[in-house]
């Protein structure tokens, strides 16, 4: 790692390691961020930081997934400075690290232990063997489903199911008199919300976005097979208005009981487990995200990561802030706070090794794991000229990525067949990667 870490306030304290004693930059410091359960949790416990730190106030401002993202990427390619600490994730770390768009993650105190952040999470904020940002969670996808429904129907959850078997299970559990749906997907538009879902299934039923050469395969016979199973399966077996659902109204229809099965993000698993949020806490079971023709690309990995522009005025306050957020001290606190089933994943190894961890979650190792093994430089069954497991990992992708979403949700809300979504999102990415450059 480079020894020095380049503050964009001038005036900022000459030794690195000096922006972590109690007096560095007084300010206020901006944080932009998404309105999850695990980021609500962060900005409930930041008094504690505040208090610990007087000179430093936090701002925060929360908002949904996609506005996040616009919002976050206007600001870091206008430079506007409007954020101090941005959540972005593996998709924008790398890239806007490598264009200087980011602080260098640099000097952080001994007491931090970056060698306990697991080493997948840490590879994934990097770009050149430089590091970008810290972790808050990471995640890959899973298949979480209910106990009590399956043995009442005789039915048994393999520990790796096929995606047929799911939409056989999904049929024999639907029972929609009674408010209770077989299954339930993202179907809200988007490259991060139905897109990061969808891709996963492209990639295990065989398909890819691009070829070798950058031509874009949208219309291939595996994504059409992917994308007819999962707008099908959501019409037939999943709840009303299915279109607008993402990863948050999921996660309150699986809480509460009215979906049999439920494949997302592993981050989940530590709301579904606590009885404090969660009707079917003691009914939920999980296993492998579904495969189908290939395991190559069927489970994600995602991380959302604290972050320092290049534009923020307050750079060491900053970074003081997110080193706190994403310390061993902080996952303390959350434990005592909300239960050591809710403490953010997937980012360190000591998590993993506590017994208090162990017994409260039962799926962590399975969640490690699962983590540890998503191969975002191989995602796919045939060869592709990118990186990333539920996302294409160029900068045009957000922009493509999202009308592709909109497309599928439109299929999924009934407004268009599967065929019609695919002949526009393919256009639109073959439009997009042309125009860049990447087609040669």
């Amino acid at each position: 790692m480079k020894p020095a870490f380049k503050f964009a306030l001038k005036t900022a304290s000459a030794g690195a390691a000096a922006c972590f004693a109690l007096g560095a930059s007084a300010g206020t410091v901006t944080i932009a961020t998404l309105n999850n359960p695990d980021m609500i949790e962060l900005k409930k416990l930041s008094p504690a930081f505040e208090k610990a730190n007087p000179d430093i106030k936090l701002n925060w401002v929360i908002l949904e997934e996609n506005v996040l993202r616009q919002r976050a990427t206007t600001d870091i390619t206008t430079g506007s400075g409007q954020f101090d600490v941005m959540t972005i994730g593996a998709y924008e770390t790398p890239q806007w690290g490598k264009r200087g768009w980011l602080t260098p993650i640099t000097n952080l105190p001994a007491n931090y232990d970056l060698n306990d952040v697991v080493k997948t999470a840490r590879d994934g904020l990097s770009a050149n063997g430089q590091l970008y940002a810290l972790p808050f969670y990471v995640e890959s996808s899973m298949t979480y489903y209910r106990k009590d429904l399956f043995e009442k129907a005789g039915l048994k959850m393999p520990d790796q199911p096929t995606y047929e078997q799911i939409a056989q299970f999904a049929d024999k559990l639907t029972d929609k008199s009674k408010g209770q749906y077989g299954i339930c997907l993202r179907g809200k538009a988007g490259w991060g919300e139905n897109m990061a879902y969808g891709t996963t299934v492209v990639n295990t039923f065989g398909g890819r976005w691009f070829d070798e050469k950058w031509n874009a395969q949208l219309t291939s016979p595996e994504w059409k097979k992917a994308m007819t199973f999962y707008v099908d399966l959501l019409k037939k077996d999943g709840p009303p208005g299915a279109s607008s659902n993402g990863f948050n109204e999921n996660l309150t229809l699986m809480s509460s009981g009215k979906c049999a099965m439920w494949i997302d993000a592993t981050v989940a698993a530590g709301i579904l487990y606590n009885k404090q949020q969660s009707q079917i806490a003691d009914k939920v079971g999980f296993a492998a995200a579904p495969i189908a023709v290939t395991p190559k690309g069927s489970h994600w990995l995602w991380a959302w990561a604290l972050a320092i522009p290049k534009s923020s005025k307050q750079a060491d306050s900053a970074k003081k802030f997110i080193a706190w957020a994403t310390s061993k001290e902080y996952i303390e606190l959350v434990a005592k706070d909300e239960g050591w089933a809710s403490v953010p994943p997937g980012t360190r190894q000591s998590t993993y090794a506590r017994p208090e961890y162990k017994q409260a979650a039962p799926f962590g190792d399975f969640v490690l794991k699962a983590i540890e093994t998503a191969d975002p430089d191989h995602p796919t069954l045939k060869p592709v000229p990118y990186t990333g497991v539920q996302f294409v990992g160029i900068p045009e992708f957000q922009s493509f990525g999202t009308v592709v979403g909109q497309s599928i949700s439109g299929a999924i809300a009934g407004q268009m067949t599967v065929d019609q979504a695919l002949a526009a999102g393919n256009a639109a990415a073959d439009r997009a990667v042309k125009q860049a450059g990447y087609q040669k």
